[in-house]
């Protein structure tokens, strides 16, 4: 299905390093808007229900031995239907000859044809893992975003109430930086991924000291460009009217881009070390996803000791009511 985001036709071709056999009139500003390619072997034939035109066509070696197989006369009747749709290009790949046949129809409809040296089975996933990566669908979030023992945490909370501070003690303690201040989030299949904006990757701000490079001051050890998102912690200035969890049965959720995150809230006090209660909601996650729940099996044993004790109680009275009698 097409996507409300677009990449230029000339980015592709760029970052691929494909061949401009034909061009058609500013090509490099044609938007492709689908995450996924047709390899157009039924469309060759004529048959074009449920035809994608938002999608780049690929030609690979089978549907290149089809077309060699066909009369010229054929080859221009199957192009011609082919290129009749508004497709945004036409790429050809082990660097295969491109047919005459082709470049005669792609003139006629102003079409783009492009060549790359690539054999399909190396091409083809590159190119939809690109178009997945760039196409996905997309919000930015205030909050900071770190890598912590492996798992991505994505911190929210109040201007002033610590985000910045806490991720710059966590990445003293060995954690690394993804996104301060703007968090750029997309999908990706079933995932959940965080990335900075270009212009601010690296930085960090500190009130009282300003912007600091990460990267210079810590270096490579202490960035990612990007992380998948696994559990969110909600920073919050402590509030004595407000009972907070303290077993952590109580299971909660921040839903990104239609997707559920398991998230946290921890209260700010002073004397708190936030970055030590970030590493360790980060573990307990972790533990949580491989199938350990500490706060479930802790309720569990309370739960077990408590009927315990009424089934001693119930048997201490029977046993006195017998004495009685």
């Amino acid at each position: 299905m097409a996507s409300q985001n677009y990449v230029k036709l000339g980015t592709i071709i760029e970052e691929f390093q494909l061949e401009v056999v034909r061009g058609a009139k500013n090509y490099e500003n044609i938007p492709v808007y689908a995450e996924d390619i047709n390899r157009p072997a039924l469309q060759l034939t004529g048959f074009f229900e449920y035809y994608d035109t938002t999608r780049l066509q690929v030609i690979a070696k089978v549907e290149m031995s089809y077309i060699e197989s066909l009369s010229s006369e054929k080859r221009i009747e199957s192009f011609d239907g082919l290129l009749s749709r508004p497709i945004p290009a036409i790429i050809i790949s082990n660097n295969m000859k491109i047919p005459e046949e082709l470049l005669q129809v792609a003139e006629r409809y102003d079409r783009t044809v492009l060549r790359s040296k690539e054999l399909a089975t190396a091409f083809v996933p590159r190119l939809l893992n690109n178009l997945k990566n760039r196409l996905a669908a997309r919000i930015t979030r205030h909050g900071v975003l770190v890598e912590v023992y492996g798992e991505g945490v994505l911190i929210f909370g109040e201007s002033g109430v610590g985000k910045s501070e806490t991720a710059i003690e966590l990445i003293k303690r060995g954690h690394r930086l993804v996104a301060d201040d703007a968090v750029e989030i997309r999908t990706v299949d079933s995932r959940i991924i965080g990335s900075a904006p270009a212009l601010i990757r690296h930085y960090i701000e500190l009130r009282g000291i300003g912007v600091v490079d990460v990267r210079q001051l810590f270096g490579m050890s202490a960035i990612r460009d990007e992380q998948d998102i696994d559990m969110v912690v909600n920073l919050e200035a402590w509030d004595d009217g407000v009972f907070y969890d303290r077993l952590g049965t109580n299971e909660e959720f921040t839903t990104i881009l239609d997707k559920k995150i398991p998230a946290v809230t921890i209260p700010v006090k002073t004397g708190r070390n936030l970055a030590i209660i970030v590493e360790v909601a980060a573990m307990n996650n972790r533990h949580k996803k491989m199938g350990y729940n500490a706060a479930q099996e802790f309720a569990e044993q309370l739960d077990a000791h408590f009927e315990q004790m009424l089934k001693n109680d119930a048997e201490n009275v029977a046993q006195h009511e017998g004495e009685d009698v």
